[in-house]
């Protein structure tokens, strides 16, 4: 038996138990994964059985050529035995062959349709979940949960099938050859048994271990070695630190290596011992006096006593796998049944029929906050017009943006589209209307032109460039060398603040929505570059209904209308003049602007 057949067996982690008695899994629910392949799964089991069958099959003919063939040099018979050892071989590695191809089919088109239906249930959650969320447990369960899975969709049903008819053959083929032998196995191979897993279990614990370190070795490399880590790390003069931290970690996995290499040395050669004391054992039965019992049968038998040890050591996994892939399985069906907080309608309603943004009787409050974020929030805003909204910082301006774009329902009120509820509208058709350029930019780690595409896949070389001529990255693009084949970076670090804002701006413009809302979109930008952008969007703006949530009041001077927020509430409205000449909370923002 080789040493990575001694790593195999696993003890039952507590966290499996412990997930599984908090979130339990219905046998039923995965079955029911299995029903489409129903065909599949019986040709596979009849395969599996055919293959345990002929293996056994084997010694017997070994039995024959020993104590018939060659003795009695019976070439006719020698050959027809060899040519049955050679057919069986060929037979059983083509089944085999078939059944990996079906049983790994059939576990990928599982695993796929799991993580399509993940993926589709998380594209439905609000953004709510996703602050909330660690992005690393997303990605984990959507990727590493599903594909530990393949270990029961692929493997762990075909093993039980495999292992089970493998063992009784066995045994069946054992008890034919020799009852007394058989009974001499029955003795002998428990405690051999169980010594082999104690030292495969010794092994498996300090593998384990190396695994965790090696993570840890991953996230160190993954987090410091990043744009941002690197960046961290020398702002804050952290590389002696780093460096060492790292150099611990490795030093761990040298140790755990060592232990790993020399761990049950003291069982593994006992182990040897009892292996080599087993078929001399066999032998000296044998040979006892008033025992008849041939060569070949020996032969044979050794043989089949050996091939026995794998499939009951399998067998012996089989309950840890099974806990562990239903653990795993109770992560995954977690998120599958994620309600959505958002339900978005089946099929669109009636569609709008102006650009008019009518907001009436808005509150909201965030899950576990007994303080509302806005309270009775109310404004109109006609098709072509333009609205400002200006307030200090917590009084409600992003969350009343994410009321506008319904990336959260009011808890009472209501938002329309010329008289269409936002909530009767699907994400396709608002989406349609609506353009967004937030102060929180994110670009794509691809090119300038598939990130531009992404606001509009249909549009033309020319509309690009057009497009960032209004946001004023014209001229930046053209003297890259590849120009809108440049890539923009992780997360656009290829870019400035400002430039990964333009960016955005430009992909906002290829949408040409009907309605655009500016979430402090140039708050990244120095004053030229402000100013430049602003043209571009003042350009961009006319025909279309704009809101503007402003940081610097510069940009609003000119809106039809500007609503002041504080601690979620309206408490001024009116045009720039107006408010200025009212001398209340504007006028307070605007000079302090000034003095800044």
């Amino acid at each position: 038996m080789s040493m990575n057949e001694l790593r195999g067996p696993q003890r039952v982690r507590p966290e499996d138990r412990q997930r599984l008695e908090n979130s339990p899994v219905s046998y039923s629910r995965v079955i029911r994964l299995f029903r489409p392949y129903r065909l599949h799964l019986v040709i596979v089991i009849a395969l599996i059985v055919s293959v345990s069958g002929l293996t056994v099959v084997q010694p017997f003919l070994v039995r024959a050529i020993v104590d018939q063939a060659i003795p009695q040099s019976n070439v006719d018979l020698l050959l027809w035995l060899i040519a049955a050892m050679i057919f069986i071989v060929v037979v059983t590695q083509a089944i085999a062959v078939v059944q990996t191809y079906m049983s790994a089919r059939v576990g990928q088109r599982i695993m796929h349709r799991l993580r399509v239906d993940v993926y589709s249930n998380l594209q439905r959650q609000s953004l709510g979940f996703f602050t909330k969320t660690k992005g690393g447990e997303i990605q984990s369960r959507l990727t590493n949960d599903i594909a530990g899975m393949k270990s029961i969709v692929t493997s762990t049903a075909t093993s039980i099938a495999s292992n089970t008819t493998t063992t009784i053959a066995t045994m069946i083929a054992m008890i034919a050859l020799s009852p007394t032998l058989s009974l001499l196995s029955v003795l002998v191979l428990p405690p051999s048994i169980w010594l082999t897993r104690r030292v495969a279990l010794t092994r498996k614990a300090i593998t384990a271990q190396q695994q965790e370190t090696m993570a840890s070795m991953q996230s160190m490399v993954t987090e410091n070695l990043s744009v941002s880590g690197m960046r961290l790390t020398k702002n804050l003069g952290l590389e002696q630190d780093r460096e060492k931290a790292f150099t611990k970690v490795s030093e761990k996995l040298i140790e755990l290596e060592l232990n790993s290499q020399l761990a049950g040395r003291w069982r593994m050669a006992t182990m040897q011992i009892i292996f080599a004391i087993i078929p001399a054992l066999v032998y000296l039965v044998a040979g006892l006096p008033g025992t008849s019992i041939s060569i070949g049968t020996l032969v044979a038998f050794t043989a089949l006593q050996t091939q026995i040890f794998r499939p009951l050591m399998g067998l012996l996994d089989i309950g840890a796998q099974w806990i562990s892939a239903m653990a795993l399985f109770s992560r995954v069906f977690e998120y599958l049944d994620l309600e959505t907080e958002l339900e978005e309608p089946a099929v669109g309603g009636e569609l709008p029929t102006d650009a008019t943004v009518d907001v009436r009787g808005v509150t909201y409050s965030y899950p576990g906050s007994d303080a509302p974020a806005l309270r009775d929030v109310s404004f109109t805003v006609p098709a072509g017009g333009s609205l400002a909204i200006v307030g200090h910082t917590g009084s409600g301006k992003s969350t009343l943006a994410s009321i506008l774009t319904r990336l959260a329902d009011p808890d009472l009120g209501q938002v329309t589209i010329g008289g269409v509820d936002l909530r009767d509208m699907t994400a396709g058709e608002r989406t349609s209307r609506i353009g967004v350029v937030s102060q929180e930019t994110y670009l794509v780690h691809d090119t300038i032109r598939a990130n531009l595409l992404l606001g509009n896949s249909s549009a033309s070389e020319e509309d690009m460039w057009q497009a960032l001529e209004i946001a004023r990255m014209e001229d930046i693009v053209r003297m890259l060398p590849n120009g809108l084949d440049t890539i923009v970076g992780a997360r656009g670090f290829r870019f400035s603040g400002g430039e990964q804002q333009r960016l955005a701006i430009a992909r906002t413009v290829l949408r040409d929505p009907e309605i655009l809302i500016l979430d402090e979109a140039t708050s990244a930008l120095d004053n030229e570059t402000e100013r430049l952008v602003q043209d571009g969007l003042t350009a961009l703006s006319r025909g279309r209904t704009t809101i503007t949530i402003a940081h610097r009041l510069s940009t609003i001077r000119d809106a039809d209308q500007i609503v002041v927020l504080d601690d979620g509430e309206i408490i001024e409205r009116g045009t720039r003049d107006e408010l200025v000449e009212q001398g209340g909370h504007y006028a307070l923002l605007e000079r302090v602007m000034m003095a800044a």
